[in-house]
């Protein structure tokens, strides 16, 4: 009983650590990811789709996206839904690709894109809280309905709070190495 409910805890927290991950590659800073643009939805014959599963996306240099539509009739829908998105790049194309140069970031965005990510850490962080305490809450039941003893749900929750501070440490390094790569010049 208690095994499961590590495991299910160990499962739900992994995945909201892995959510903050993609979170945070879509956060643009100076250099060039995919994640920054694949994630905006075109307006693609009157179905919302993501960028990349009507394009390519591509790096071919540390500053700069270059997004290949399969279907060339798309080019002028994913140029306005990049235009559209909070991102504030500016897409440029010519009839067969489009091309987006990724500026420099000033000093005042790159304090305001590092507030968004210590928004972001603290949601993650309260998110694996409340996953503990569901977890926590379980074994509580478990020991109400005479499952297991007192002494093993003493040592559940000591588990679930170890596997707590372990995943929040992660979030903790992940936020520390997405600021350093924003005041990255």
């Amino acid at each position: 009983m208690i095994k499961e409910i590590l495991t299910d805890t160990d499962n739900k927290m992994q995945k909201a650590v892995d959510a903050l991950t993609r979170d945070l590659a879509a956060i643009r800073t100076g250099r060039a990811t995919p994640a920054l643009v694949e994630h905006i939805r075109v307006d693609y014959h009157g179905v919302p789709t993501p960028v990349n599963q009507i394009a390519s996306i591509s790096i071919p240099e540390a500053k700069m996206i270059l997004i290949q539509p399969w279907d060339r009739s798309a080019i002028r829908s994913i140029e306005k839904a990049i235009l559209a998105s909070d991102l504030g790049l500016n897409p440029t194309s010519d009839s067969n690709v489009i091309r987006i140069v990724i500026p420099p970031l000033t000093e005042e965005r790159r304090k305001e894109l590092i507030r968004v990510v210590r928004k972001r850490l603290e949601e993650a962080r309260v998110t694996l809280r409340n996953i503990r305490r569901e977890g926590i809450e379980r074994s509580r039941q478990a020991e109400k309905d005479k499952e297991i003893s007192q002494d093993e749900y003493t040592r559940a929750s000591e588990q679930l709070q170890k596997l707590t501070d372990g995943f929040i440490e992660r979030v903790n390094q992940t936020g520390q190495d997405k600021e350093t790569e924003i005041m990255e010049v």
